[in-house]
Parts: C-alpha cells; structure tokens; sequence
C-alpha cells in the first residue's frame, strides 16, 4: 500500500529497464553467534503446528548489505534470530531454521518483506559492525535504548565452502480489521535455503558471544515483550561464531506457502 499509485518497487519489482546483477549485488558481511540454551523456551516461542528439532540452539546474525541494487546502491543492516524447528501442516511437512525476528534499520526492507514474504521484520537502530582488536563487535538498540550485543573474537580462516543452507521457516501474520485479536492472515511460509546467486568469498570461525540485555517498558515500548522473551533465554553453552564475506543474493521470489 498504497496501491492506487501503481506497484511498489522493491527486491522483487524493479523498475522496467533497471539493470540488476544477482550474482554480483549486494556486498554482504556476515557475522553471528550461537548458543545452546533451554528446550521448553524455545517450544514456548514457536507457533501452532511446529516442534523444535534437534538441539535447542538459538543463532544470532548481524548481516551488513552495501551496494544493493534495488535500492540504487544504498545499503542496510540487519539481525536475523532463528533456531531449528519442524512444521507439519494439513498438506505439507518441512524442516529447517524457524526465523523469530529480524530487525533491520531501513523502513522499506521491513514494509516489503513483511508485506510480500511474511518476513517477521521490526525496525532497529544498527550501526556498521565495529572491528577492535581481531574482534567483530556489533550492537542493535532503539532510541537510544541497547537491546543487543554480539561479539565474535579468536578469529581463523576456514574453507568457504559450507554444507548446503537450512530452509527458513516464519509465520506470517495479518490482522482483522475491527475484530482485535483475530487474524486475517495466518500461514506458514518457507525460504528455501538455496541460493545460487550468493558466493562467499571469505568465511572465518571463533568465539562467539551474544547478549541481549532486558528492557522496562518505557525503554523498547512497541518491542519489550520481544526483547525480554529472547533475554530470558538462559545461555548454558556457547556454540561459536563465524564471519562470512560474500557477494550476491536471491530476490526470494522462491518463498512458498505452506498448508
């Protein structure tokens, strides 16, 4: 919306004639933590008709875009909240990464793929990730308020090639209009974790450390009960981190519903 001027542009509807190179576009750097905390939260978290799958272990990525096409160069940064789930529906079964929450720092990456992808997305201030002393630091607050930290220290050079990307699970959800509390929209929607346009160019391993610090009321007023759930998750055991390099990425017109 609004519609009535015409489509919106956006990853998935360029404008006609504007060139675009997946392969190429964006620059992305990617840094994330892990860690092993307690089953029965994260069950508590997921919605209707999905299990958690495997170790309850919660990653926490900071992904840093520049030169993205669609949005003639500029660039944004986002943090991606997901642990393993299963989701057997009426029709279909998957398996994968169950997507929380992401946070990004631009409005129109969170109005298009919520709108278009059910991508559970909020708006967050997100700085560039700082790097100090052979450590990647990188933080999320909003209005002054730190609600994030991750670090990822002890850095050392591996391979680039990696085992093939989970699918990517969410729930899209839209309100009723007048009946508060009913839902208009209410599906299940997969990212398949193939991306053939995306090339990593450098991937490193070490230490990762994350910590999302509790929020009063006042502090994150549209956003506490988010905060809060994730910083209740006892951390029993860090699962290291990773710092990846890489070029190019898919428009996710390959999401798909699932029944």
């Amino acid at each position: 919306m609004p519609t009535h001027f015409g489509p919106a542009s956006g990853p998935r509807q360029m404008p006609d004639g504007m060139p675009a190179d997946p392969a190429s576009n964006p620059r992305r750097l990617s840094v994330a933590a892990r860690f092993l905390t307690d089953a029965a939260r994260l069950e508590a978290h997921l919605p209707e008709g999905f299990t958690l799958s495997g170790e309850p272990v919660v990653t926490v990525e900071f992904h840093y875009l520049t030169g993205i096409d669609w949005l003639a160069g500029r660039g944004y940064t986002m943090v991606q909240v997901s642990w393993p789930a299963s989701f057997a529906g009426r029709e279909d079964k998957a398996s994968g990464r169950f997507l929380a929450v992401i946070w990004e720092n631009l409005a129109d990456p969170v109005i298009t793929g919520r709108d278009e992808i059910g991508h559970p997305k909020l708006y967050a201030d997100i700085p560039p990730p700082r790097m100090w002393d052979g450590a990647h630091l990188c933080s999320a607050g909003w209005l002054g308020f730190r609600f994030l930290d991750i670090e990822v220290s002890g850095l050392r050079d591996i391979s680039p090639d990696a085992p093939p990307p989970d699918d990517i699970l969410m729930l899209k959800y839209v309100p009723r209009t007048g009946a508060w509390g009913e839902a208009d929209l209410y599906q299940v929607t997969l990212t398949p974790g193939k991306d053939p346009d995306r090339t990593v160019e450098h991937r490193q391993t070490g230490t990762g450390r994350v910590q999302f610090h509790p929020a009063a009321w006042a502090d994150l007023p549209t956003m506490d009960h988010v905060v809060n759930a994730l910083a209740g998750l006892p951390v029993y055991e860090p699962r290291g981190g990773t710092v990846v390099h890489s070029r190019g990425g898919k428009s996710h017109r390959d999401q798909r519903i699932l029944r």
